[in-house]
């Protein structure tokens, strides 16, 4: 016990001020932020973080006293983190996705989304053509429960009534907001999260979802409600639709790179499709939401046909401009 307390103390001797030094660098870091550090502080923690990583080594190896061992373990942790680890705080790092990292990888899926985009526009057309000849063809495209008496049995007074003046309309929209934006982003999770099966369910999605709309517009076009029914959907839908097409780019850029890997296994073509993806999609979440809103209580409250067609104008050409307007020196 003598002896390996000497070598326990001859190793401490000869390297405990390096690792006293790094230390109070980190606890400056820590407890000021990296930036009150000087440049040849900066440069200094890895050095010493090297130092302490071969410290703990040696001190494993021969078997020093434990609490020395925990405390390099705990230094070099904490110097890991700091040299290796995100060091923006919050609000940076919330700043940096919604100004560079969310658009970035929006425009890097470009023809993803035109793809996505094409398949729900056709479906769209289709089903709206399918149910102008029979009405019947509705039931095959909208769920009942969706629907809410939105159907080819209502009378055309009671669907004009859905749109403008609903007896009761500000009562229980919340909870009506709250159903949708469920619903909605049910569809641009499931979109995305089964790309990795060759974009097939991803795609049948897109179809579905294309489908619906086509018949409920033509629903309402078949009562001269074609336009006011369109202006009550876009109100929110120029959001919420543009989300899920974006939600099915993100599940399409998975299944792509799992089909089509290249010169790399399919699990590293498939990571790195699914961190771009997953960076799209933490924004899709944030974009169904502004949708859920607007769609529980906005589209019930505004009635003027020309307000729903503006607000629907002004935030599909806002989300465009942030998408895909260039600004390299903002995402620098």
């Amino acid at each position: 016990m003598t002896e390996l307390h000497l070598k326990s103390w001859r190793f401490r001797a000869e390297r405990e001020q390096d690792w006293r030094r790094l230390d109070a660098l980190l606890t400056k870091a820590e407890t000021a932020g990296p930036e009150k550090l000087k440049r040849d502080e900066l440069l200094e923690i890895p050095l010493l973080y090297r130092q302490a990583l071969s410290s703990l080594s040696v001190a494993r190896s021969i078997s020093l006293d434990q609490s020395l061992t925990n405390y390099l373990e705990s230094l070099c942790t904490r110097a890991y983190f700091f040299v290796y680890g995100a060091r923006a705080r919050l609000p940076q790092r919330l700043a940096r996705f919604f100004a560079r990292d969310w658009p970035a990888a929006v425009q890097a899926l470009w023809r993803e989304t035109v793809v996505s985009f094409v398949l729900s526009a056709v479906a769209t057309v289709v089903a709206y053509v399918l149910v102008r000849r029979d009405a019947d063809w509705f039931y095959s495209f909208v769920d009942p429960e969706l629907a809410s008496g939105r159907d080819p049995m209502a009378t055309t007074a009671s669907l004009r009534e859905t749109l403008y003046d609903q007896p009761g309309a500000s009562e229980g929209l919340a909870t009506f907001a709250t159903f949708l934006f469920t619903h909605n982003a049910q569809v641009a999770l499931f979109a995305f999260a089964l790309g990795f099966a060759l974009c097939l369910p991803t795609a049948a999605l897109m179809v579905m979802n294309g489908g619906m709309l086509g018949a409920f517009i033509a629903l309402f076009a078949s009562r001269d409600l074609g336009i006011e029914a369109t202006g009550w959907l876009m109100i929110h839908g120029a959001i919420e639709l543009f989300a899920i097409v974006l939600a099915g780019a993100a599940g399409f850029s998975i299944g792509w790179a799992v089909a089509f890997p290249g010169a790399r296994s399919r699990i590293d073509a498939a990571a790195e499709a699914g961190r771009r993806a997953a960076t799209a999609m933490a924004g899709v979440v944030c974009m169904l939401l502004v949708a859920g809103l607007l769609e529980g209580f906005g589209r019930q409250l505004i009635t003027n046909d020309i307000a729903r067609y503006a607000i629907a104008a002004v935030t599909l050409g806002g989300w465009l401009a942030y998408f895909y307007w260039p600004r390299r020196a903002i995402l620098r």
